[in-house]
């Protein structure tokens, strides 16, 4: 049985625009709906949304299980953790973001993570994984690389002045900007939307274009998503499935909680 090709990366190899959407609501049947919705990708977040191991095993297999298999899984690990990204990996995981690289050594960490020896330090489950499918793809260990697409997140000041090291690391495949946490690095916490936030932001998506690797961000105003895609970016998430509830639910509230001023 060969082993699935990994279409999302494929896409930023080629220059693709890949437009996606946040999920973390960490459930299994959200992950569904979103699967079918048209997004080329979909991020299950296990750093700031209550999701372990075995609850993103369910959310792969629900995006898997959509007929049309056009919307890929990139999980997030909670660190770049050698551990926790083995899971994750075993799990059938094929596109990792990994959050807070901030040096050329914590990327090619991330790198050595998800490579087997003698190349890295993954750990050999062999039949016992479903990424092998249970022992089915019998050359698992010689394909997986070509498969395995590996995002690094640079959210600090340091990771700003180490960017073009860090994109340079063979093995990274993409770098993705995270602006709220780099607004509260560079002083303006809380305020992604600063000036001297978004020319930040700017010149670090043309710096990973000039690197030959994929730029990335979250952007859920969709005027700034597209000047983000403009400027180069290839991987852009577009909403989060839980802010789109909460405000979306407050909205419908609103309109029937709402009162009319009484005329005196």
């Amino acid at each position: 049985m060969a082993i699935a090709a990994n279409h999302f990366k494929q896409a930023l190899r080629a220059g693709r625009p890949q437009i996606g959407i946040w999920s973390a609501l960490a459930n299994h049947y959200t992950a569904e709906i979103l699967a079918g919705a048209g997004f080329d990708w979909i991020m299950l977040d296990t750093e700031h949304a209550p999701n372990d191991v075995p609850m993103v095993l369910q959310q792969l297999q629900a995006v898997a299980a959509d007929p049309d298999r056009k919307t890929a899984a990139v999980v997030r690990p909670a660190w770049n953790d050698p551990v926790l990204i083995k899971r994750f990996l075993d799990i059938g995981a094929q596109t990792l973001l990994v959050p807070y690289v901030q040096t050329a050594e914590e990327a090619a960490a991330a790198v050595r993570a998800v490579r087997y020896p003698p190349l890295g330090i993954r750990g050999v489950g062999g039949a016992t994984v479903r990424a092998t499918r249970f022992g089915r793809t019998r050359d698992y260990m010689q394909q997986c690389g070509d498969e395995i697409c590996l995002l690094v997140q640079v959210e600090t000041a340091q990771a700003l002045e180490n960017l073009e090291a860090i994109a340079g690391v063979d093995g990274v495949d993409g770098v993705f900007i995270g602006p709220a946490d780099l607004a509260a690095s560079l002083g303006y916490p809380g305020q992604p939307a600063h000036p001297a936030v978004r020319a930040e932001i700017d010149r670090a998506i043309r710096r990973v274009a000039a690197c030959g690797k994929a730029p990335g961000i979250l952007m859920v105003d969709e005027a700034r998503a597209r000047e983000c895609l403009a400027l180069g970016a290839l991987f852009v998430a577009v909403a989060v499935d839980m802010v789109m509830l909460a405000r979306g639910a407050e909205a419908a509230a609103a309109k029937f909680k709402e009162r009319p001023a009484s005329v005196c």
